[in-house]
């Protein structure tokens, strides 16, 4: 078997990552007796530069015609008093919506030790959850939204179809099958006429899923909670805006964000990106974290070229790194660390 994998390392510290977890894929394929083939192309600040678009034609064309799409970062300051279609963010939604896909789902797992946290231990130990957030509808694309003459005032719109929500649902339903048979779905119905319609549907869902509990919490409870309970969680489901704050804050259990994967599912063809940002001040340093590039990858493996043996043992690896002590800067704790290319070079040694 052979895939065709394209590449958008993009900005900052992305072509870094992206390099170690194409390195990790490599040693992975060699083992599980699989093949790819890889062609890379601009997007972000770097597609700007070189072509003043920051997603050009004939990224939109390669990553359309690829198995599978894994992303490094996007975001460059130089353009951050640019318009928005001279912003780097813009190629970032330009791509989601070219490849569909309607479920974006951020894995969060505490590994022992691993990263700092205010939490405390006995709280954030055990934490093993999935953040399913609607990706493709919900406010950030609704219409109308623009300011009022003059910007004295401004406007945007949420909305959501019952066939926007249902998709996403089943997703969000057939993952907690496979994992430990728990659905939280997370909406504001008791304010928000969209999130009325938001559980109406995922009520509805639930019926084709007996094995799921199904339990619902108003954003701000649930905000709070998965701080205060997080190891109860097993599948988030939840909107756009929603999700992109949660997804966020889970950060924290983490204990880094350059532990978390993301991926992106259910449109053409998958996207697969770590969750942070480009961080350009980080950016040759070899100092950047890989391994939410590399656990985006084994996403990529799971979902995508459907290798869920290479996918489990990528992610066995790194948990074996983790706790043999070896750490990158932002997960030290002021320790010993270990730069992205040996980092990389452990994981590896650990497949």
């Amino acid at each position: 078997m052979s895939f065709k994998i394209c590449l958008l390392p993009g900005d900052g510290i992305g072509p870094e990552v992206t390099a170690a977890a194409v390195s990790v894929l490599e040693r992975a394929a060699a083992q599980h007796h699989f093949a790819f083939t890889t062609s890379e192309h601009p997007i972000g600040g770097v597609a700007l530069r070189t072509s003043g678009l920051p997603f050009p034609d004939a990224t939109r064309q390669a990553v359309l015609a690829a198995d599978a799409v894994l992303l490094g970062a996007v975001g460059a300051p130089e353009f951050d008093r640019e318009p928005p279609v001279r912003k780097p963010e813009t190629g970032l939604l330009q791509l989601r919506q070219a490849l569909g896909g309607f479920a974006n789902l951020r894995p969060v797992l505490r590994y022992p030790n691993a990263g700092s946290t205010p939490l405390k231990d006995e709280i954030v130990t055990g934490a093993d959850f999935i953040v399913v957030r609607e990706l493709t509808g919900g406010i950030y694309f609704g219409q109308p939204r623009g300011f009022a003459p003059g910007r004295q005032s401004a406007h945007n719109t949420m909305v959501y179809s019952v066939e926007e929500i249902e998709r996403v649902a089943r997703i969000a339903f057939s993952l907690a099958a496979e994992r430990r048979g728990k659905l939280t779905s997370v909406d504001k119905a008791n304010v928000l006429e969209v999130s009325q319609l938001w559980r109406e549907t995922v009520i509805h869902v639930a019926a084709d899923y007996p094995g799921v509990k199904l339990d619902h919490l108003y954003i701000d409870n649930a905000a709070m909670q998965i701080l205060l309970r997080p190891r109860d969680f097993d599948v988030l489901l939840t909107g756009n805006l929603f999700g992109d704050i949660l997804s966020d804050e889970a950060g924290v259990l983490a204990g880094s964000l350059g532990l978390l994967p993301s991926a992106s599912i259910g449109g053409r063809v998958g996207l697969y990106e770590p969750v942070h940002g480009s961080a350009p001040d980080l950016a040759g340093q070899d100092v950047s974290n890989p391994l939410g590039a590399i656990l985006s990858a084994a996403l990529l493996l799971r979902y995508s070229l459907r290798q869920p043996a290479a996918a489990q043992a990528i992610e066995a690896a790194v948990a074996r790194t983790l706790a043999d002590g070896l750490r990158t800067r932002d997960i030290a704790g002021g320790g010993a660390s270990l730069g992205c290319r040996a980092m990389t070079a452990a994981v590896i040694a650990r497949l």
